[in-house]
């Protein structure tokens, strides 16, 4: 299935920090992403990408919290995919999140580099009175700007 030209598609997902619901979020971003129309590796790509962020608004901002609310948002425009995460946790100072060198062997601490190094835009917005939201895209299939 591909996405029609011209249409606009939203679905949000309110759901709590806990662990064992971040399979709803990968699959229906891995879903999503099909109906966009991209490739198995690169839906595999964005729904890893998508699946880190929201592991990271748990471990990171809710400290393993499992009774905080995480809303994520689906948004199917003309030229990508956009996914928007809201937590409502402390606040993340953006200049404070990095990526690790990767020349560093120890497990964890790739998933900033997995989310910007898989996503055409990354912007996170701590603006807010309350908590952080992150936004990611992906141009879809022959959509990219140059």
């Amino acid at each position: 299935m591909t996405l029609e030209r011209g249409s606009l598609s939203e679905i949000e997902i309110k759901l709590p920090s806990d662990p064992k619901f971040l399979k709803i979020i990968r699959g229906g971003i891995s879903h999503i992403s099909e109906i966009c129309g991209f490739s198995s590796e690169e839906s595999n790509a964005v729904t890893s990408a998508v699946d880190e962020a929201a592991s990271n608004i748990i471990k990171h901002t809710y400290n393993g919290a499992k009774n905080k609310l995480i809303i994520v948002n689906f948004r199917i425009l003309e030229d990508r995919l956009e996914i928007v995460l809201r937590d409502f946790g402390e606040k993340v100072d953006p200049e404070t999140i990095k990526s690790r060198d990767l020349n560093e062997i120890r497990p964890g601490g790739l998933g900033v580099h997995l989310i910007k190094s898989t996503m055409d835009v990354v912007n996170y917005d701590n603006s807010f009175e309350v908590g952080n939201q992150l936004t990611m895209a992906k141009y879809l299939p022959g959509k990219k700007e140059k």
